[in-house]
Protein backbone atom coordinates (compact mmCIF):
# COMPACT_ATOMS: atom_id res chain seq x y z
CA UNK A 1 0.00 0.00 0.00
CA UNK A 2 1.11 3.48 -1.00
CA UNK A 3 -0.05 6.95 0.55
CA UNK A 4 -0.33 9.40 -2.45
CA UNK A 5 -0.65 13.23 -1.88
CA UNK A 6 -2.06 15.45 -3.87
CA UNK A 7 -1.23 17.12 -6.08
CA UNK A 8 0.44 14.51 -7.57
CA UNK A 9 2.34 16.84 -9.93
CA UNK A 10 2.37 19.91 -8.68
CA UNK A 11 2.84 23.12 -10.63
CA UNK A 12 1.48 24.32 -13.85
CA UNK A 13 0.99 20.62 -15.13
CA UNK A 14 -2.52 20.55 -16.28
CA UNK A 15 -4.90 18.44 -18.52
CA UNK A 16 -3.52 15.25 -17.53
CA UNK A 17 -4.25 11.94 -19.89
CA UNK A 18 -2.90 8.41 -17.97
CA UNK A 19 -2.21 5.35 -19.59
CA UNK A 20 -1.21 1.86 -18.14
CA UNK A 21 1.32 -0.87 -20.01
CA UNK A 22 1.60 -3.73 -17.37
CA UNK A 23 2.88 -2.60 -14.30
CA UNK A 24 4.34 1.16 -15.46
CA UNK A 25 1.93 4.30 -15.88
CA UNK A 26 2.45 7.27 -18.46
CA UNK A 27 1.32 10.22 -17.91
CA UNK A 28 1.11 13.49 -19.94
CA UNK A 29 -0.02 17.30 -19.66
CA UNK A 30 -0.35 20.53 -21.40
CA UNK A 31 2.35 23.04 -21.98
CA UNK A 32 0.96 25.70 -23.92
CA UNK A 33 3.95 27.91 -25.64
CA UNK A 34 6.37 26.43 -23.56
CA UNK A 35 9.71 24.74 -25.33
CA UNK A 36 9.61 21.10 -25.40
CA UNK A 37 6.24 20.40 -25.75
CA UNK A 38 3.77 17.95 -23.53
CA UNK A 39 6.00 16.97 -20.73
CA UNK A 40 6.15 12.89 -20.41
CA UNK A 41 5.83 11.31 -16.84
CA UNK A 42 5.94 7.90 -15.89
CA UNK A 43 5.26 6.07 -12.43
CA UNK A 44 5.05 2.78 -11.25
CA UNK A 45 2.54 3.52 -8.09
CA UNK A 46 0.14 6.24 -8.90
CA UNK A 47 1.87 7.93 -6.04
CA UNK A 48 5.19 9.10 -7.45
CA UNK A 49 5.98 10.59 -10.42
CA UNK A 50 9.63 11.04 -13.05
CA UNK A 51 9.32 13.76 -15.63
CA UNK A 52 11.33 11.66 -18.59
CA UNK A 53 11.18 13.57 -21.25
CA UNK A 54 9.29 15.43 -23.83
CA UNK A 55 6.95 14.19 -26.98
CA UNK A 56 7.53 17.16 -29.07
CA UNK A 57 11.06 18.97 -29.91
CA UNK A 58 12.48 20.80 -32.45
CA UNK A 59 13.99 16.90 -33.60
CA UNK A 60 10.03 16.04 -34.25
CA UNK A 61 9.32 19.43 -36.06
CA UNK A 62 7.67 21.13 -33.15
CA UNK A 63 6.70 24.44 -33.69
CA UNK A 64 5.14 27.14 -31.02
CA UNK A 65 5.30 30.96 -31.03
CA UNK A 66 5.51 32.83 -27.83
CA UNK A 67 2.81 35.06 -27.12
CA UNK A 68 0.07 35.27 -24.66
CA UNK A 69 1.81 31.97 -22.73
CA UNK A 70 -1.69 30.50 -22.97
CA UNK A 71 -1.73 29.11 -26.65
CA UNK A 72 0.18 26.73 -28.50
CA UNK A 73 -0.63 23.20 -27.41
CA UNK A 74 -2.80 21.95 -24.67
CA UNK A 75 -5.40 18.99 -23.82
CA UNK A 76 -3.42 15.74 -25.07
CA UNK A 77 -4.59 12.45 -24.56
CA UNK A 78 -1.92 9.38 -24.19
CA UNK A 79 -2.31 5.69 -25.36
CA UNK A 80 -1.20 2.82 -25.64
CA UNK A 81 -1.79 -0.19 -28.06
CA UNK A 82 -0.08 -3.17 -29.38
CA UNK A 83 3.51 -2.11 -28.64
CA UNK A 84 2.72 1.41 -29.90
CA UNK A 85 2.33 4.85 -27.71
CA UNK A 86 -0.09 7.34 -29.14
CA UNK A 87 -0.14 11.09 -28.23
CA UNK A 88 -3.14 12.75 -30.31
CA UNK A 89 -3.35 17.09 -29.05
CA UNK A 90 -4.02 20.01 -30.78
CA UNK A 91 -1.23 22.79 -31.77
CA UNK A 92 -3.33 25.99 -32.27
CA UNK A 93 0.47 27.83 -33.12
CA UNK A 94 0.40 25.00 -35.98
CA UNK A 95 -2.19 22.83 -38.04
CA UNK A 96 -3.79 21.90 -35.91
CA UNK A 97 -4.80 18.32 -34.57
CA UNK A 98 -1.99 15.70 -34.63
CA UNK A 99 -0.90 12.23 -33.45
CA UNK A 100 2.67 11.63 -32.31
CA UNK A 101 3.76 7.94 -31.57
CA UNK A 102 6.68 5.94 -30.52
CA UNK A 103 7.47 2.44 -28.93
CA UNK A 104 9.41 3.70 -26.20
CA UNK A 105 8.41 7.60 -24.83
CA UNK A 106 12.63 8.13 -23.42
CA UNK A 107 13.42 7.08 -27.32
CA UNK A 108 11.84 10.29 -29.01
CA UNK A 109 8.74 10.63 -30.78
CA UNK A 110 7.62 10.34 -34.66
CA UNK A 111 7.17 13.88 -36.02
CA UNK A 112 3.35 15.16 -36.09
CA UNK A 113 0.92 13.39 -38.47
CA UNK A 114 -1.43 16.16 -39.25
CA UNK A 115 -5.08 14.87 -38.59
CA UNK A 116 -6.56 17.68 -41.81
CA UNK A 117 -9.48 15.72 -41.15
CA UNK A 118 -10.51 15.78 -37.64
CA UNK A 119 -12.35 19.08 -36.50
CA UNK A 120 -12.89 21.01 -33.06
CA UNK A 121 -10.68 20.36 -30.00
CA UNK A 122 -9.80 18.08 -27.42
CA UNK A 123 -9.51 15.45 -29.70
CA UNK A 124 -9.25 11.90 -27.92
CA UNK A 125 -8.46 8.44 -29.00
CA UNK A 126 -10.33 5.04 -28.41
CA UNK A 127 -9.29 1.31 -29.04
CA UNK A 128 -11.30 -1.21 -28.53
CA UNK A 129 -10.83 -4.67 -28.00
CA UNK A 130 -10.91 -5.87 -32.06
CA UNK A 131 -8.61 -3.37 -32.47
CA UNK A 132 -11.23 -0.99 -33.95
CA UNK A 133 -9.73 2.91 -33.38
CA UNK A 134 -12.21 5.89 -33.34
CA UNK A 135 -11.64 9.80 -32.66
CA UNK A 136 -13.65 11.57 -29.38
CA UNK A 137 -13.96 15.37 -29.76
CA UNK A 138 -15.31 18.13 -28.88
CA UNK A 139 -17.75 20.77 -31.55
CA UNK A 140 -20.24 22.08 -33.21
CA UNK A 141 -22.03 18.80 -33.94
CA UNK A 142 -25.01 18.83 -31.98
CA UNK A 143 -28.39 19.76 -34.28
CA UNK A 144 -31.17 21.24 -32.59
CA UNK A 145 -34.94 22.09 -33.59
CA UNK A 146 -34.22 24.63 -35.52
CA UNK A 147 -31.61 23.43 -37.53
CA UNK A 148 -28.77 25.03 -36.28
CA UNK A 149 -25.66 23.03 -34.57
CA UNK A 150 -24.53 23.31 -30.92
CA UNK A 151 -21.40 22.33 -29.02
CA UNK A 152 -21.49 18.63 -28.26
CA UNK A 153 -18.93 15.35 -28.36
CA UNK A 154 -18.43 13.53 -31.42
CA UNK A 155 -16.99 9.93 -32.25
CA UNK A 156 -15.52 8.86 -36.09
CA UNK A 157 -13.97 5.85 -36.81
CA UNK A 158 -10.45 6.27 -37.66
CA UNK A 159 -7.84 4.15 -39.58
CA UNK A 160 -4.52 3.40 -36.90
CA UNK A 161 -2.49 2.17 -39.83
CA UNK A 162 -3.03 5.33 -42.70
CA UNK A 163 -4.18 7.85 -39.62
CA UNK A 164 -7.37 8.97 -41.48
CA UNK A 165 -10.80 9.40 -40.83
CA UNK A 166 -12.81 6.23 -42.24
CA UNK A 167 -16.37 7.98 -41.47
CA UNK A 168 -18.46 11.11 -40.72
CA UNK A 169 -18.47 12.37 -37.16
CA UNK A 170 -21.64 11.40 -35.63
CA UNK A 171 -22.87 13.40 -32.54
CA UNK A 172 -23.23 11.32 -29.32
CA UNK A 173 -23.85 13.44 -26.07
CA UNK A 174 -24.40 17.18 -25.56
CA UNK A 175 -23.58 18.02 -21.74
CA UNK A 176 -25.48 16.54 -18.35
CA UNK A 177 -26.62 20.30 -17.89
CA UNK A 178 -28.67 21.95 -20.58
CA UNK A 179 -26.59 24.43 -22.50
CA UNK A 180 -23.97 23.07 -20.35
CA UNK A 181 -20.49 25.94 -21.38
CA UNK A 182 -17.80 24.01 -22.87
CA UNK A 183 -18.60 20.16 -22.60
CA UNK A 184 -14.98 19.01 -23.96
CA UNK A 185 -12.06 16.63 -22.87
CA UNK A 186 -13.80 13.63 -24.07
CA UNK A 187 -12.41 10.22 -23.49
CA UNK A 188 -14.22 6.57 -23.63
CA UNK A 189 -13.53 4.02 -21.15
CA UNK A 190 -15.03 0.64 -21.98
CA UNK A 191 -16.19 -1.65 -18.78
CA UNK A 192 -18.77 -4.39 -18.08
CA UNK A 193 -20.71 -4.15 -21.54
CA UNK A 194 -21.13 -0.23 -21.14
CA UNK A 195 -19.18 2.94 -23.12
CA UNK A 196 -18.52 5.09 -20.79
CA UNK A 197 -17.89 8.64 -21.69
CA UNK A 198 -16.40 11.02 -19.56
CA UNK A 199 -16.36 14.69 -20.48
CA UNK A 200 -15.35 18.28 -18.73
CA UNK A 201 -17.97 20.86 -19.07
CA UNK A 202 -18.38 24.59 -17.25
CA UNK A 203 -15.58 25.94 -18.46
CA UNK A 204 -11.99 25.17 -16.81
CA UNK A 205 -11.98 28.07 -14.00
CA UNK A 206 -14.45 28.00 -11.30
CA UNK A 207 -17.83 25.98 -12.55
CA UNK A 208 -14.95 23.18 -13.98
CA UNK A 209 -16.44 19.51 -13.64
CA UNK A 210 -16.39 16.08 -14.39
CA UNK A 211 -19.53 14.38 -15.92
CA UNK A 212 -20.14 10.54 -17.24
CA UNK A 213 -22.43 8.90 -19.68
CA UNK A 214 -22.65 5.58 -21.01
CA UNK A 215 -24.12 3.53 -24.00
CA UNK A 216 -24.28 -0.24 -25.07
CA UNK A 217 -23.06 0.87 -28.42
CA UNK A 218 -20.01 3.27 -29.06
CA UNK A 219 -21.79 5.59 -31.42
CA UNK A 220 -25.36 5.69 -30.20
CA UNK A 221 -26.85 8.57 -28.16
CA UNK A 222 -25.48 8.53 -24.79
CA UNK A 223 -27.43 8.20 -21.14
CA UNK A 224 -26.49 10.53 -18.88
CA UNK A 225 -25.76 9.78 -14.67
CA UNK A 226 -28.43 10.74 -13.25
CA UNK A 227 -25.73 11.67 -10.30
CA UNK A 228 -23.72 14.42 -12.98
CA UNK A 229 -21.42 15.94 -12.49
CA UNK A 230 -19.48 13.27 -10.77
CA UNK A 231 -16.64 15.52 -9.62
CA UNK A 232 -16.27 19.37 -8.95
CA UNK A 233 -15.86 21.96 -6.73
CA UNK A 234 -17.78 24.90 -7.74
CA UNK A 235 -20.22 24.28 -5.04
CA UNK A 236 -17.98 24.86 -2.52
CA UNK A 237 -17.59 28.64 -3.22
CA UNK A 238 -15.18 31.30 -3.63
CA UNK A 239 -12.93 30.01 -0.65
CA UNK A 240 -12.06 26.24 -1.17
CA UNK A 241 -8.85 25.90 -1.01
CA UNK A 242 -9.36 23.72 -3.93
CA UNK A 243 -10.72 24.83 -6.80
CA UNK A 244 -11.27 24.59 -11.14
CA UNK A 245 -11.51 20.87 -10.76
CA UNK A 246 -12.12 18.83 -13.98
CA UNK A 247 -10.87 17.64 -17.24
CA UNK A 248 -10.58 13.69 -16.20
CA UNK A 249 -8.87 10.58 -17.27
CA UNK A 250 -9.31 7.14 -16.06
CA UNK A 251 -7.10 4.40 -15.56
CA UNK A 252 -7.32 0.65 -14.20
CA UNK A 253 -5.43 -0.01 -11.38
CA UNK A 254 -3.91 -3.10 -9.27
CA UNK A 255 -6.11 -5.17 -8.41
CA UNK A 256 -9.26 -4.30 -10.50
CA UNK A 257 -9.03 -0.44 -8.51
CA UNK A 258 -10.02 2.10 -10.81
CA UNK A 259 -8.47 6.14 -10.31
CA UNK A 260 -8.92 9.70 -12.40
CA UNK A 261 -6.30 11.84 -12.62
CA UNK A 262 -7.49 15.32 -12.98
CA UNK A 263 -6.98 18.82 -13.14
CA UNK A 264 -7.73 21.36 -10.04
CA UNK A 265 -5.88 24.85 -8.80
CA UNK A 266 -5.00 25.39 -5.19
CA UNK A 267 -5.91 28.61 -4.26
CA UNK A 268 -3.55 31.37 -2.60
CA UNK A 269 -4.30 33.93 0.02
CA UNK A 270 -7.81 34.49 -1.27
CA UNK A 271 -9.33 33.37 -4.88
CA UNK A 272 -5.60 33.69 -6.63
CA UNK A 273 -4.38 30.71 -8.44
CA UNK A 274 -0.55 31.44 -9.01
CA UNK A 275 0.48 27.81 -9.37
CA UNK A 276 -2.11 27.67 -12.42
CA UNK A 277 -3.72 23.70 -12.96
CA UNK A 278 -2.27 21.20 -11.48
CA UNK A 279 -2.51 17.52 -11.53
CA UNK A 280 -4.30 15.72 -8.78
CA UNK A 281 -5.35 11.96 -8.10
CA UNK A 282 -8.71 10.67 -6.61
CA UNK A 283 -9.80 7.11 -6.46
CA UNK A 284 -13.45 5.88 -8.68
CA UNK A 285 -15.84 3.21 -7.10
CA UNK A 286 -18.33 1.44 -9.19
CA UNK A 287 -21.63 1.33 -8.04
CA UNK A 288 -24.75 0.07 -9.91
CA UNK A 289 -23.22 0.61 -13.39
CA UNK A 290 -21.99 4.05 -12.82
CA UNK A 291 -18.38 5.70 -11.25
CA UNK A 292 -18.41 7.72 -8.37
CA UNK A 293 -15.08 10.01 -7.99
CA UNK A 294 -13.68 9.89 -4.33
CA UNK A 295 -16.66 8.19 -3.27
CA UNK A 296 -18.26 9.43 0.01
CA UNK A 297 -16.60 12.53 0.37
CA UNK A 298 -17.08 13.63 -3.52
CA UNK A 299 -14.41 16.09 -3.53
CA UNK A 300 -10.31 15.92 -3.89
CA UNK A 301 -8.51 14.92 -0.79
CA UNK A 302 -5.08 15.55 0.25
CA UNK A 303 -4.33 11.92 0.35
CA UNK A 304 -5.59 8.22 -0.71
CA UNK A 305 -4.55 4.88 0.21
CA UNK A 306 -3.43 3.12 -2.82
CA UNK A 307 -3.85 -0.41 -2.32
CA UNK A 308 -1.70 -3.36 -4.32
CA UNK A 309 1.23 -0.86 -4.84
CA UNK A 310 4.96 -0.66 -3.70
CA UNK A 311 6.28 2.53 -3.44
CA UNK A 312 9.17 3.09 -5.25
CA UNK A 313 11.22 5.57 -2.93
CA UNK A 314 11.30 8.00 -6.49
CA UNK A 315 10.26 11.70 -5.19
CA UNK A 316 9.77 14.09 -7.94
CA UNK A 317 12.40 16.76 -6.73
CA UNK A 318 11.36 20.28 -5.40
CA UNK A 319 14.54 21.63 -6.14
CA UNK A 320 16.79 22.50 -9.26
CA UNK A 321 20.18 23.25 -8.70
CA UNK A 322 21.44 23.76 -12.52
CA UNK A 323 24.46 22.09 -12.90
CA UNK A 324 26.25 24.75 -14.92
CA UNK A 325 29.39 21.58 -15.86
CA UNK A 326 27.02 19.12 -16.88
CA UNK A 327 26.29 20.91 -20.54
CA UNK A 328 22.44 19.96 -20.52
CA UNK A 329 19.52 21.57 -19.02
CA UNK A 330 17.15 19.45 -16.68
CA UNK A 331 14.11 18.58 -17.94
CA UNK A 332 11.70 20.70 -15.56
CA UNK A 333 13.53 23.91 -17.47
CA UNK A 334 11.98 24.80 -19.88
CA UNK A 335 12.29 27.73 -22.91
CA UNK A 336 9.78 30.06 -24.00
CA UNK A 337 8.54 29.46 -27.78
CA UNK A 338 10.61 26.95 -29.85
CA UNK A 339 14.54 28.17 -31.02
CA UNK A 340 14.75 29.04 -34.28
CA UNK A 341 17.87 30.56 -33.08
CA UNK A 342 20.87 29.92 -30.22
CA UNK A 343 19.09 30.66 -27.41
CA UNK A 344 21.77 29.65 -25.02
CA UNK A 345 25.43 27.87 -24.24
CA UNK A 346 27.11 26.35 -22.04
CA UNK A 347 30.56 27.89 -21.85
CA UNK A 348 33.41 28.43 -19.11
CA UNK A 349 30.97 26.47 -16.55
CA UNK A 350 28.40 29.16 -17.31
CA UNK A 351 25.18 29.51 -19.03
CA UNK A 352 25.30 31.85 -21.53
CA UNK A 353 22.01 33.47 -22.41
CA UNK A 354 22.14 35.75 -25.81
CA UNK A 355 20.63 39.17 -26.15
CA UNK A 356 17.96 38.06 -28.73
CA UNK A 357 15.94 40.78 -29.91
CA UNK A 358 12.70 39.74 -28.72
CA UNK A 359 11.69 41.66 -25.52
CA UNK A 360 10.59 39.65 -23.15
CA UNK A 361 7.36 41.62 -22.52
CA UNK A 362 6.60 41.70 -26.50
CA UNK A 363 2.63 42.85 -27.36
CA UNK A 364 0.74 40.59 -27.19
CA UNK A 365 -1.25 39.34 -30.58
CA UNK A 366 -4.40 37.07 -30.67
CA UNK A 367 -3.52 33.73 -29.79
CA UNK A 368 -4.86 32.11 -32.92
CA UNK A 369 -3.38 34.09 -35.60
CA UNK A 370 -2.73 32.09 -38.97
CA UNK A 371 -0.54 34.90 -40.56
CA UNK A 372 1.30 35.17 -37.40
CA UNK A 373 1.68 31.23 -37.09
CA UNK A 374 4.00 30.73 -39.86
CA UNK A 375 6.48 33.27 -38.29
CA UNK A 376 9.50 31.73 -37.01
CA UNK A 377 11.15 34.82 -35.33
CA UNK A 378 9.57 35.15 -31.76
CA UNK A 379 12.07 33.49 -30.33
CA UNK A 380 13.12 34.75 -26.68
CA UNK A 381 16.22 34.56 -24.80
CA UNK A 382 14.37 32.92 -21.79
CA UNK A 383 14.97 29.31 -19.43
CA UNK A 384 13.13 28.85 -16.47
CA UNK A 385 10.81 26.59 -14.30
CA UNK A 386 7.63 26.55 -13.23
CA UNK A 387 7.19 27.60 -9.46
CA UNK A 388 5.75 24.42 -7.62
CA UNK A 389 4.79 25.77 -4.28
CA UNK A 390 3.57 28.98 -2.28
CA UNK A 391 6.31 29.57 -1.03
CA UNK A 392 9.72 29.09 -3.32
CA UNK A 393 13.44 30.24 -3.22
CA UNK A 394 15.26 31.68 -5.87
CA UNK A 395 18.61 32.67 -6.57
CA UNK A 396 20.74 33.01 -9.55
CA UNK A 397 24.19 34.91 -10.35
CA UNK A 398 25.11 36.20 -13.61
CA UNK A 399 27.71 38.77 -15.33
CA UNK A 400 26.25 41.30 -17.73
CA UNK A 401 27.13 44.59 -19.61
CA UNK A 402 24.48 46.32 -21.31
CA UNK A 403 24.93 48.61 -23.81
CA UNK A 404 21.52 50.10 -25.78
CA UNK A 405 18.59 49.21 -24.71
CA UNK A 406 20.30 45.45 -23.56
CA UNK A 407 18.51 43.67 -20.57
CA UNK A 408 19.30 40.85 -18.70
CA UNK A 409 18.00 39.24 -15.39
CA UNK A 410 15.69 37.58 -13.40
CA UNK A 411 11.31 36.97 -14.24
CA UNK A 412 8.64 35.83 -12.18
CA UNK A 413 6.44 35.85 -15.36
CA UNK A 414 2.50 34.98 -15.66
CA UNK A 415 0.24 35.01 -18.38
CA UNK A 416 -0.34 37.78 -20.67
CA UNK A 417 2.52 40.09 -19.67
CA UNK A 418 2.25 39.80 -15.98
CA UNK A 419 5.63 40.20 -15.14
CA UNK A 420 8.19 40.89 -12.17
CA UNK A 421 11.40 41.26 -13.49
CA UNK A 422 14.87 42.23 -11.67
CA UNK A 423 16.99 43.20 -14.67
CA UNK A 424 20.50 45.04 -15.20
CA UNK A 425 20.30 48.03 -17.31
CA UNK A 426 22.46 50.89 -18.37
CA UNK A 427 21.16 54.10 -17.87
CA UNK A 428 23.40 57.40 -18.29
CA UNK A 429 25.65 55.21 -18.60
CA UNK A 430 25.66 53.67 -15.69
CA UNK A 431 24.50 50.27 -14.49
CA UNK A 432 21.20 50.10 -12.64
CA UNK A 433 19.56 47.13 -11.16
CA UNK A 434 16.04 47.60 -11.48
CA UNK A 435 12.57 46.02 -10.36
CA UNK A 436 10.14 46.45 -13.09
CA UNK A 437 6.09 45.47 -12.92
CA UNK A 438 4.58 44.50 -15.71
CA UNK A 439 0.82 44.31 -16.44
CA UNK A 440 -1.56 44.00 -19.05
CA UNK A 441 -5.14 45.35 -19.64
CA UNK A 442 -7.03 42.90 -22.09
CA UNK A 443 -10.90 43.69 -23.22
CA UNK A 444 -11.00 39.84 -23.88
CA UNK A 445 -9.15 36.52 -23.81
CA UNK A 446 -6.04 36.09 -26.08
CA UNK A 447 -8.02 33.52 -27.94
CA UNK A 448 -11.39 35.31 -28.68
CA UNK A 449 -11.89 37.54 -31.99
CA UNK A 450 -11.11 40.95 -31.18
CA UNK A 451 -8.54 41.00 -28.59
CA UNK A 452 -6.50 43.92 -27.84
CA UNK A 453 -4.02 44.46 -25.11
CA UNK A 454 -1.65 47.67 -23.65
CA UNK A 455 0.85 46.37 -21.99
CA UNK A 456 2.61 48.49 -19.23
CA UNK A 457 5.62 48.74 -17.11
CA UNK A 458 6.67 50.53 -13.91
CA UNK A 459 9.69 50.58 -12.03
CA UNK A 460 9.34 49.95 -8.61
CA UNK A 461 13.40 50.10 -7.42
CA UNK A 462 16.46 50.92 -8.70
CA UNK A 463 19.90 50.98 -7.52
CA UNK A 464 22.86 51.47 -9.07
CA UNK A 465 25.81 48.91 -9.39
CA UNK A 466 29.57 48.86 -9.31
CA UNK A 467 29.65 44.85 -9.06
CA UNK A 468 30.90 42.90 -12.40
CA UNK A 469 29.06 39.60 -10.71
CA UNK A 470 24.76 40.84 -9.97
CA UNK A 471 23.48 37.84 -7.98
CA UNK A 472 19.57 37.99 -7.13
CA UNK A 473 17.42 36.49 -4.61
CA UNK A 474 13.56 35.96 -4.97
CA UNK A 475 11.39 34.59 -1.63
CA UNK A 476 7.81 34.60 -2.38
CA UNK A 477 6.04 33.80 1.18
CA UNK A 478 2.36 33.59 -0.46
CA UNK A 479 1.66 37.07 -1.79
CA UNK A 480 4.30 38.48 -0.65
CA UNK A 481 7.63 38.52 -2.84
CA UNK A 482 10.48 39.93 -1.50
CA UNK A 483 13.27 40.67 -3.94
CA UNK A 484 17.13 41.20 -2.49
CA UNK A 485 20.46 42.14 -4.35
CA UNK A 486 23.98 40.81 -2.90
CA UNK A 487 26.97 43.36 -2.28
CA UNK A 488 29.41 42.31 -0.55
CA UNK A 489 28.13 39.19 0.60
CA UNK A 490 25.72 40.44 2.10
CA UNK A 491 22.10 40.25 0.74
CA UNK A 492 20.22 44.40 0.68
CA UNK A 493 16.50 44.86 -0.23
CA UNK A 494 15.41 45.75 -3.67
CA UNK A 495 11.72 45.89 -3.06
CA UNK A 496 8.94 44.33 -1.46
CA UNK A 497 5.67 43.21 -3.56
CA UNK A 498 2.45 42.10 -3.50
CA UNK A 499 2.61 38.43 -5.80
CA UNK A 500 -1.52 39.19 -6.62
CA UNK A 501 -0.33 41.92 -8.87
CA UNK A 502 0.92 39.16 -11.43
CA UNK A 503 -2.20 36.99 -10.67
CA UNK A 504 -5.08 38.69 -11.33
CA UNK A 505 -8.48 37.16 -12.29
CA UNK A 506 -7.89 38.71 -15.97
CA UNK A 507 -4.97 35.63 -16.48
CA UNK A 508 -7.53 32.66 -14.79
CA UNK A 509 -5.41 29.68 -14.56
CA UNK A 510 -4.73 28.37 -18.13
CA UNK A 511 -1.35 28.89 -17.06
CA UNK A 512 1.04 28.76 -13.78
CA UNK A 513 3.80 30.98 -12.91
CA UNK A 514 7.28 30.60 -14.57
CA UNK A 515 10.66 31.54 -12.81
CA UNK A 516 13.67 32.06 -14.62
CA UNK A 517 16.92 33.68 -16.11
CA UNK A 518 16.77 36.23 -19.54
CA UNK A 519 18.31 38.54 -21.66
CA UNK A 520 16.93 41.20 -24.12
CA UNK A 521 18.14 43.56 -26.91
CA UNK A 522 14.31 44.73 -26.76
CA UNK A 523 14.24 45.40 -30.44
CA UNK A 524 17.24 45.32 -31.82
CA UNK A 525 20.16 43.53 -32.66
CA UNK A 526 22.66 42.42 -30.91
CA UNK A 527 25.49 39.81 -30.28
CA UNK A 528 25.53 40.63 -26.86
CA UNK A 529 24.86 38.34 -23.71
CA UNK A 530 24.55 37.73 -20.13
CA UNK A 531 26.27 35.00 -18.05
CA UNK A 532 25.00 33.17 -15.57
CA UNK A 533 27.12 31.00 -12.83
CA UNK A 534 23.53 30.13 -10.42
CA UNK A 535 20.41 29.18 -10.66
CA UNK A 536 19.03 27.49 -7.49
CA UNK A 537 14.96 26.98 -7.05
CA UNK A 538 13.34 25.19 -4.29
CA UNK A 539 10.56 25.48 -1.89
CA UNK A 540 10.26 26.73 1.61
Amino acid sequence: MVTVTNPIISGFYPDPSICRVDEDYYLVCSSFELYPGIPIFHSKDLANWELIGHALTVDNDFYVRANSYTGGVMAPTIRYYNGTFYVINANFADKGNFIVTTEDPMKGWSEPIWLDDIPGIDASLFIDDDGSAYIIGTGKVVERADGSKDKGIYIAPFDLKNMKRTGNPKAIWDSALRDASSPEAPHIYKKDGYYYLVIAEGGTEHFHSVSVARSKTIDGWYEGNPANPVMTHRQLGFKSEISNVGHADFVEGPNGDWYAVLLASRTIDGYYKNLGRETFICPISWERGWPYLSPETGKIESSYEIEGVVETGYKLSQTINLDMTSGVLPNEMVLWGTPYEEVYRFENNELVINCLERSISERLRRTIDKEKNTECNQVVGFIGCRQKEPNALVETAFTFEPKGKEVAGLVIMQASNHQFKVQLVRNNGQKVLELVQVTTKMNKPPHFPGFESETGQKVLASIYLKNNIVEIKFEAVGQDYTFHYKVDNEWELLGKTDGRIINPEIVGCMSGTMIGMFASANGDKSDNAARFSKFYYTVK
